[in-house]
């Protein structure tokens, strides 16, 4: 990706937290990444930003593309950042490529049940809670539930037999008031259930109840003056709060499913794809769809669903969207959630169609209203013109010469409303005698386009003719000849009041003298003339370089100009009569001229010719 790349996608990136992913030209995942604010975080893989890696620069240059998935919190962007980068390995995540898994609150499914943390889910019954991505605040909350509701931590096997037996004894957490004695019978296994129902509760976020007696306890220690507990439970109270929420991205509840979510307006629509396995989001996609007059919501999932589980290979048996459906060829439970964690994923999914959705309709309006200064003059000149297609590629001609001496001219080329100079062409006029700027422009014109015709070049969308109704419809005799009247925009400008003229319209087309339009044809019709008087200028010198005039006493070279204007040449200098080249300078001068002349005939042994004469 090119810096121009990113800032044509720039403003729909969203400031929310989220995942990003650079995408190889074969639609490999090349590197996932999190962030906070994703537009902040992005932007800074583009610019002149010294600091930046190498092995980044040549990320991003090796990328086609880029795509993101926002989510609800930091938190979710960086479990999903990581189930990602397991999942696809991308060649740039080496400091990720490892087994770790995020911790789990584990309530054991046994009798008297430990709660423990882990990093390992195994499907034996036993309730899980999480993924936390900090470990260390994560034994903040374990000790915050054991200190409400001690609990046991021994692995001892309390079945009703061996309790009732007396084969264990109490030990040190015992006697330190951690645990109430389950193994020795001191506490019932109802009572302790009862502990580990609230535990659950808490840990799903229910704990109005334990913030009413926190508070409680807090006031308590305060008015018996013992600041510093009470400043320590409400620090457990603020870290517990900040992990009350579920994580959407990561659940142990929910194993292989595919997720759909859409967002539709009147023209078209945006299916977002999430693909869970083993509770962990592996996979997320956008799809956008364009719509016809009589689809609807099920039609279009109906129709986009089946393609997007075949592309991305995928054969869970669950399917989660807002719309009971039967699904052809699809042999998966299709759900509707209304509340839970199903509900939670349905609503991201949707969240990232809608977002997507909204976004490109403002990149639309962005679009409209920050076109390119290029694209809005060419569009402004293509209405001015009333021209079929955009004049991208525009050709101007123009005409140079002196009395009909060295005639030349000149095809001038912009091509996205800019000179490109590499294409512009001078001619030396051929088959034109004397001043005659139609049978010239006629000349050029032809010999132009039939070559671009011939070597099946492209032809531009416009070509301007610098000059009226006359140098018009002489350059038209050629573009007809070639069969090219219905393939090109041929006008003329005329220089006094900038007058646009069309082939046989007598009436010209006035544009406003401010128009960005006008301007650009004005441009182009002053570059043709520089180019063509340049090319004639340097014909003119070639012409009088050297010259023999230069070598007689008392001719200058504003002389020598005037006189090769005139003749067009030395050698018919040297034919002409002394009255011939007195009208072009003087009597004085023409005498010098003439005798020198003779001189050259007498010393070459030839019979000096009398030129003296009228």
């Amino acid at each position: 990706m090119t810096t121009q790349d990113y800032k044509d996608i720039a403003n729909t990136i969203p400031k929310q937290p989220g995942v990003y992913r650079f995408i190889g030209p074969d639609d490999t995942i090349l590197y996932v990444g999190k962030a906070k604010v994703l537009r902040n975080r992005i932007a800074s893989y583009f610019g002149d930003r010294k600091d930046r890696l190498n092995r980044t620069r040549v990320m991003v240059k090796n990328a086609a593309r880029l795509e993101f998935t926002i989510v609800e919190t930091e938190a979710d962007a960086l479990l999903l950042e990581n189930a990602l980068i397991k999942t696809h390995q991308p060649r740039y995540n080496i400091n990720l490529k490892d087994d770790k898994n995020y911790s789990y609150i584990c309530i054991r499914n046994e009798r008297f049940p430990r709660v423990y943390i882990t990093r390992k889910v195994h499907r034996d019954g036993s309730y899980y809670f999480g993924p936390y991505t900090s470990k260390g605040r994560l034994k903040v909350i374990l000790d915050l539930v054991k200190q409400l509701f001690p609990l046991r931590t021994c692995t001892l096997n309390l079945t009703e037999d061996n309790i009732a037996a007396g084969k264990f004894k109490v030990c040190l957490e015992y006697h330190i008031k951690n645990c109430e004695g389950p193994c020795v019978g001191e506490e019932s296994e109802e009572s302790y259930n009862e502990k580990i129902a609230q535990v659950k509760n808490i840990l799903k976020g229910n704990f109005a109840e334990v913030r009413r007696h926190f508070k409680a306890e807090m006031e308590r220690l305060a008015e018996a003056m013992e600041f510093e507990r009470a400043q320590q439970i409400k620090e457990k109270l603020t870290a517990f709060e900040d992990y009350q929420s579920k994580s959407t991205i990561v659940s142990t509840s929910i194993h292989d499913v595919d997720v759909f979510g859409l967002a539709v307006d009147d023209k078209e629509a945006y299916l977002n794809y999430i693909k869970i396995v083993n509770g962990a989001v592996i996979h997320t996609h956008t799809q956008e769809i364009t719509m016809n007059l009589d689809d609807d919501e099920e039609s279009l999932l109906t129709y986009t669903v089946p393609q997007l589980r075949e592309r991305f290979n995928s054969i869970a048996p669950d399917i989660i969207m807002a719309h009971d459906l039967e699904i052809p060829g699809i042999e998966a439970t299709v759900t509707v959630p209304k509340i839970g964690d199903k509900k939670k994923l349905l609503d991201l999914s949707t969240k990232n169609a809608k977002y997507m959705l909204l976004q490109r309709k403002k990149q639309r309006i962005s679009h409209a209203n920050k076109q390119r200064p290029a694209e809005r003059i060419l569009r402004t000149l293509q209405q001015d013109l009333q021209m079929d297609e955009l004049p991208m590629h525009i050709e101007c001609f123009d005409n140079s010469n002196i009395q009909g001496t060295n005639p030349t001219a000149s095809c001038v080329v912009f091509k996205n409303a800019k000179p490109s100079k590499k294409d512009y062409r001078h001619f030396n006029i051929k088959t034109v005698e004397g001043p005659d700027d139609f049978a010239s422009m006629k000349e050029v014109v032809h010999r132009r386009y039939r070559r671009l015709r011939d070597e099946n070049e492209p032809l531009p969308q416009l070509v301007i003719i610098d000059g009226g109704k006359g140098q018009l419809s002489h350059a038209m005799e050629s573009i007809n000849l070639l069969g090219l009247a219905d393939r090109i925009t041929v006008v003329g400008i005329a220089k006094r009041l900038e007058e646009i003229y069309f082939p046989n319209d007598p009436v010209p087309l006035h544009i406003n003298k401010k128009s960005e339009s006008l301007r650009l044809i004005q441009q182009c019709r002053d570059e043709a003339h520089r180019f063509a008087l340049r090319h004639h200028r340097n014909r003119r010198s070639n012409a009088m370089v050297g010259t023999e005039l230069h070598k007689i006493p008392g001719v200058g070279d504003k002389t020598v100009q005037k006189l090769i204007g005139h003749f067009g040449s030395t050698k018919k200098v040297r034919e002409a009569l002394a009255s011939e080249i007195a009208e072009v300078t003087n009597l004085s001068v023409a005498r010098k001229i003439v005798e020198y002349f003779q001189r050259q005939e007498v010393m070459n042994g030839e019979t000096p010719k009398n030129r003296g004469g009228e």
